[in-house]
């Protein structure tokens, strides 16, 4: 595995450098409503259809990024619940990040900007409040580092440059290469994060003196997943509302699995056979599927 020149490694097992995210699964309460949103909006292509349920990829894809489900009685809360904050999809190059920028003032969508230094982004909320991200990252040799850690802010975008970078081409839907880049959950401790997802699952720290928030990642990405405490003090989300029901993360083969199985289950965490994977539940309930490249 690489020896990183920032972050901190888990000192009890830690991920392959090439764990990716797979798919995210949502639970909406009108499912016709999100997916216009997610295919006008976001530009995502439905991949299947099946018993209250659809798959959604980018062009081309094969592999879904997100999977949306009906049975939701209610949006997110105000003041959020302990779970998603928001899921990040990543494209990728600046290019299509300028012309999805564009692309929402044209249909008059209202959306947030930052540049976290690492990365450009631009933030939604979908029709039931789940957040999301869409982003670009920036090349990694530019990325910077404060002693062993990682360097990321959250400041003003320069949207005209951004949108600058789509050089006049139009919007044409999430481009080939589009993946799910990150999670971004609400927790109710940091500790207690560092505890399920540093030392048991073996992710590696890469920046901690962000306000409220961890970030963690495996082969020195600046993070596929980011934890905060922002929503301090709210429950975790109810069966009945909108909110993140798994998210994947994926491992290089089966025996990775096992490995992560393992060491997760010497921490004291159970888990549940889900297909040719196994699921882990975080202290505040949040389930993430293990599963092997296919």
């Amino acid at each position: 595995m690489t020896a990183l020149p920032y972050g901190l490694q888990p000192t009890h097992f830690r991920l392959p450098d090439a764990t990716r995210l797979g798919t995210a699964r949502l639970q909406v309460t009108d499912l016709e409503r999100s997916l216009d949103f997610y295919t006008r909006v976001l530009g995502l292509r439905v991949l299947a259809r099946h018993d209250g349920a659809a798959t959604l990829g980018a062009t081309g894809a094969q592999h879904a990024i997100l999977e949306l489900r009906g049975g939701a009685s209610k949006p997110v809360p105000r003041g959020g619940r302990q779970g998603l904050f928001h899921f990040a999809i990543l494209l990728p190059d600046r290019a299509s990040l300028g012309r999805f920028l564009v692309h929402l003032g044209d249909i008059g969508e209202r959306a947030g900007a930052s540049d976290h230094l690492v990365s450009e982004a631009i933030y939604l909320s979908d029709p039931d409040g789940l957040g999301i991200e869409v982003y670009a990252d920036r090349p990694r040799e530019t990325w910077r580092q404060e002693g062993r850690e990682l360097t990321m802010a959250t400041i003003p975008l320069d949207a005209r440059s951004v949108a600058e970078a789509a050089a006049g081409e139009p919007w044409a839907g999430m481009p080939a290469g589009t993946t799910l880049g990150h999670m971004h959950l609400h927790v109710g401790s940091l500790e207690e994060a560092r505890a399920f997802y540093h030392d048991a699952l073996g992710l590696d720290l890469i920046v901690w003196s962000y306000s409220g928030a961890l970030f963690f990642s495996a082969g020195g990405y600046h993070h596929h997943l980011g934890t905060n405490v922002w929503a301090k003090g709210q429950p975790s989300a109810a069966p009945d509302e909108a909110r993140l029901l798994d998210w994947e993360l994926v491992l290089p083969d089966a025996a990775a699995v096992e490995a992560a199985r393992g060491s997760l289950e010497s921490r004291g965490h159970v888990g549940v056979r889900a297909g040719t994977g196994w699921s882990f539940r975080d202290p505040w309930g949040t389930q993430l599927t293990l599963v092997a490249s296919a």
